[in-house]
């Protein structure tokens, strides 16, 4: 295995500890059955994108065992779809797509997603199904986008951004 690979293990590692620990000590969360938005969930899933798809994938599992563990079977169900939305982004920011497209293209599919988890399992609310949890998902979505992208700005004058060659996927 060479350096770089080495290096993307690293941090891909390092995203799924972080994916899998938010849903334990973040203490800002959101909770409306059969919605919840916990701040910063998405984060290590939308830097994990700049990594790969495959690295996305890994990260999204993550987050799906940690709301499990902490939140229930529905919610982590819910958190499973991390898995399908990053590997959408990855492969999007992979062939060329900006990370402002990537996540904003991801949005709806994120929400639509989540939507569909939930319908076999609550009582058929269309407000709490489609606009709370549907909306909510996407709303909570480009919050942690935003942060997200904060930290992609200032990480990209880091040397470990240089040496992953993530700083040219930010400005294609």
């Amino acid at each position: 295995m060479n350096t770089m690979n080495t290096k993307r293990l690293t941090v891909t590692a390092l995203l799924t500890a972080l994916a899998i620990l938010i849903p334990f000590v973040v203490v800002f969360k959101v909770v409306y059955d059969p919605f919840s938005a916990t701040l910063g969930s998405h984060v290590p899933m939308f830097l994990s994108m700049l990594l790969g798809p495959w690295a996305a994938v890994m990260v999204g599992l993550g987050s799906a065992l940690g709301f499990f563990l902490n939140l229930g079977p529905l919610i982590g169900a819910r958190a499973f779809m991390h898995v399908f939305v990053a590997l959408a982004g990855g492969a999007m920011i992979k062939k060329g797509v900006s990370v402002k497209i990537a996540f904003l293209i991801t949005a709806p599919v994120h929400g639509w997603l989540e939507v569909l988890v939930v319908l076999p399992f609550v009582p058929f609310d269309p407000y709490k199904i489609f606009v709370v949890t549907g909306v909510g998902t996407m709303l909570h979505h480009f919050v942690d986008a935003a942060i997200a992208f904060v930290l992609i700005k200032a990480l990209s004058k880091s040397t470990v951004f240089n040496e992953l060659r993530i700083d040219r996927q930010l400005n294609s």
